[in-house]
């Protein structure tokens, strides 16, 4: 099969972002990766603001495309398909890169592909080294955090969800309880590193199952009431550590059982960790343990690939075109869009309905 070269659009959040990958004999070459950030917009308000994210990415979206084919050395003739995130994220910000995709398909005559975002950071890890399906997949980011068996393109098992809050959503909550601005989550990282993670106890959620499920809503609110007691940058330090300790744990553990159990079913044993918080030194590490222990080769994405871009959305929205799937031009964005599909409607991990004593 010749190569396939293809712009990616990625809107889903705050980073206006593309890129241009080309898939040649199942590796992955990355010609440009531009990322336009909006951090400064949204710090005064701790974190995004979805209107404030859509009107950005309005803004600039057209000239981050035009970036990153001057930096490719190509032009739209150059361009074997178009892929853009259609979801899950901040639907604005969907639709605008979404929309932006489509108008240069419909000009250019060129395929559409509409990727899910969650299988762009899924297959991130092959942007830095070769990997072949099936593997295990850890995606730990600001909104999601999931164990999965990858089977191949589209083909996504849930082994475990956190049932509350995502890992990377604790890690920024946390630092704004300690002051430390947005975002959040490197700045702790940053302030452990001066701390001792055992100066100070925090809750470990779940103890009485042996699922795969994650819940940080407990130690998030425990680290914020001690954020409010503690006033000396050692104290802070300490609690910081403490907190990224708890949330590598955590991870690690749930990581181990669904490791234990996907070996049952598979020779083949490759433990993907995807995400934002793949970027955090200290829990690739623990997590990188956790895979040996288990007999498991470990992979993450280079750094640069671990947050949102568009060089994953043009590697997922590549592997799709190679196999004849593309999309029409009346694809929706979805603010929701699990990878396992039926696995969330035969066993949503947030149900419907009222909560509480009241329900």
């Amino acid at each position: 099969m010749k190569p396939l070269t293809v712009l990616g659009i990625e809107t889903s959040c705050d980073e206006t972002a593309a890129a241009v990958v080309r898939l040649d004999g199942g590796r992955a070459e990355v010609l440009s990766s531009v990322v336009a950030s909006q951090v400064a917009d949204h710090a005064p308000f701790g974190g995004v603001v979805p209107e404030i994210a859509a009107r950005g990415h309005v803004q600039i979206v057209d000239r981050v495309a035009e970036r990153a084919l001057s930096d490719a050395g190509l032009g739209f003739e150059g361009l074997d398909g178009v892929a853009a995130t259609a979801g899950p994220g901040l639907v604005g910000g969907v639709m605008v890169g979404l929309s932006f995709a489509k108008a240069v398909a419909l000009a250019r005559g060129l395929p559409l592909v509409a990727v899910n975002h969650l299988e762009g950071h899924a297959v991130s890890a092959k942007l830095g080294a070769a990997a072949d399906y099936p593997f295990l997949l850890l995606l730990v980011s600001g909104g999601h955090c999931q164990l999965l068996s990858v089977e191949g393109v589209g083909r996504c098992t849930r082994l475990g969800s956190t049932i509350d809050d995502a890992a990377g959503e604790a890690f920024d909550k946390i630092a704004k309880s300690l002051g430390l601005g947005y975002p959040g989550g490197p700045a702790l990282e940053k302030l452990a590193e001066q701390g001792q993670p055992g100066r100070f106890e925090l809750p470990r959620a779940l103890l009485g199952r042996k699922d795969c499920d994650f819940s940080f809503s407990g130690l998030k609110t425990a680290a914020a009431r001690l954020a409010e007691t503690i006033t000396g940058d050692q104290d802070r330090a300490d609690l910081a550590a403490a907190v990224q300790a708890a949330i590598a744990r955590q991870l690690s553990e749930r990581s181990d059982r669904a490791m234990a159990e996907y070996a049952k079913h598979h020779a083949h044993r490759l433990f993907v960790v995807a995400g934002g918080v793949a970027a955090n030194r200290t829990i690739r590490r623990v997590l990188e343990e956790a895979a040996a222990r288990r007999g498991f080769a470990f992979l993450a994405p280079p750094l640069a690939y671990c947050t949102d871009n568009a060089a994953m959305i043009a590697l997922a929205g590549a592997e799709r075109l190679a196999l004849g799937l593309t999309s029409p031009l009346d694809a929706a964005a979805r603010p929701r869009w699990p990878l396992d599909e039926a696995r969330a409607l035969a066993d949503p991990t947030h149900k419907p309905g009222r909560k509480g004593a009241k329900a």
